[in-house]
């Protein structure tokens, strides 16, 4: 599919890895493009503000990442949600996986060279990336701690990854919450992910009467044409709309 060009009504939802960073071997080796921050305030601009950030990863690593672009932001798949003014709704600290499984994780990995735990203030993602003949095997490690009925938590798969996080919180319930907020009431949402989680969001921009666009269809699996996509439908925005009404005496 062709993604449709983005105009001032539109409210921009972002993830970030495989979206608008390529995946790298680890969370920290990723590399953003000199650009990115800078067109992201950008649109951040044009559109009034309605541009956030909705990722797996935790706050403080995305306005680390992005810096210095602030707005918007869903963290840890929604379990934490920064509103444009800079008011903060979060899952208490009470709420995270237990101390004993992040323990159990961790030393379960030291046995598997390639295969890193990495925490997040409310869940734990298991990378094997650099291990991928472990899958079977993380994945089993992880669902014995996590059973499918589990009331407070879920297994989230992702690229050559597992996550735990917390079953109240997804990346949809953070589009809905955000579309809420003044900056974006009004607006056609147009959501873009990669990933499994990013599907949630997808179906929330849609039921808002918005699109949801997969990284891997519209863009070939490829961030830099998100990262050029955008940059076409700023410098269309930037460029003032003709007027219909011409002076007297002036033809078009």
């Amino acid at each position: 599919m062709t993604p449709p060009d983005l105009d001032r009504t539109s409210a921009l939802f972002l993830d970030v890895d495989g979206t608008l960073v390529e995946i790298a071997a680890t969370p920290e080796a990723v590399v953003v493009a000199p650009g990115l921050p800078g067109l992201l305030a950008q649109l951040h601009g044009l559109l009034d503000g309605a541009v956030a950030i909705v990722s797996g990863r935790p706050l403080s690593q995305i306005d680390e990442l992005l810096h210095p672009f602030a707005g918007s932001a869903a963290g840890e798949h929604g379990v934490a949600i920064r509103f444009g003014d800079g008011t903060l709704e979060e899952a208490p600290a009470r709420v995270a996986v237990p101390d004993d499984w992040r323990e159990a994780l961790t030393a379960t990995a030291a046995r598997w060279p390639g295969v890193r735990v990495e925490p997040k203030p409310h869940g734990v993602t298991v990378h094997y990336r650099l291990a991928p003949e472990r899958a079977n095997e993380v994945w089993r490690a992880v669902r014995a701690l996590v059973p499918e009925d589990d009331p407070w938590f879920r297994l989230l798969p992702a690229r050559e990854a597992v996550e735990i996080g917390l079953r109240a919180a997804s990346k949809g319930q953070a589009v809905a919450r955000l579309m809420k907020q003044a900056a974006f009431q009004g607006r056609r949402p147009v959501y873009v992910g990669d990933d499994f989680t990013d599907e949630a969001g997808i179906s929330a921009a849609m039921e808002l009467g918005g699109i949801g666009l997969r990284v891997g269809e519209a863009f070939g699996g490829d961030p830099a044409r998100v990262r050029a996509w955008l940059k076409r439908g700023a410098e269309r925005m930037a460029v003032p709309e003709r007027s219909s009404t011409l002076p007297t005496g002036i033809s078009p």
